[in-house]
């Protein structure tokens, strides 16, 4: 059901992005399904300038595509958010706090608090997983950035989570990466 799912939507996000669709299948295995949370996140403790905080914030949207072998590679719900948490499905719905930088669904939408200067890197520290030019999360190899659909030149840990913006990671096999995300009303 999931791997069905995630084929039509990223084949929908090829159509609206000006390519062909482009149906990529979930990753399975192990190496695909990547822990939320490292153990500082998961006991709310500070990781690097940010702080989990209770207090709600206002936040922007993000789109975070990641590709491993030609597969999708989920970013899970639950990033940067301390248990306990509450769900409804696929959705954390709450939790006992939040950093500034956090996933509720595993969509590859990243709610950003607004005023925060936050970047790729900052993510992937809150998420516990490595990220640097030839390692992405569990992967090995050479990872490509595109921003927009244009590519990134720069440390791919620098590229800035700014309002609506459109981010691919990917290594090994190439996908089309998409120039836009159809953001909802609250992005």
């Amino acid at each position: 059901m999931f791997v069905l799912a995630g084929a039509v939507v990223v084949a929908l996000l090829g159509v609206l992005g000006g390519g062909a669709p482009i149906p990529t299948p979930i990753g399975v295995g192990p190496h695909f399904r990547l822990a939320r949370a490292p153990q500082r996140v998961l006991d709310g403790a500070p990781v690097g300038r940010f702080r989990c905080t209770a207090s709600p914030a206002q936040r922007v949207s993000v789109h975070i595509e990641l590709f491993a072998n030609g597969r999708v590679l989920l970013l899970p719900a639950g990033v940067g958010m301390a248990p306990p948490l509450r769900r409804d499905g696929a959705y954390v719905v709450r939790s006992r706090c939040s950093y500034a930088l956090r996933t509720t669904a595993p969509t590859g939408v990243v709610e950003v608090a607004r005023r925060t200067s936050a970047t790729v890197g900052d993510l992937f520290r809150l998420w516990g997983q490595p990220l640097t030019r030839s390692r992405l999360a569990g992967f090995r190899g050479h990872v490509r950035a595109y921003v927009s659909g244009v590519p990134w030149r720069g440390d791919v840990r620098a590229i800035p989570l700014e309002r609506h913006a459109q981010i691919v990671l990917e290594l090994g096999d190439y996908v089309r990466p998409h120039r836009f995300f159809l953001f909802g009303a609250r992005g």
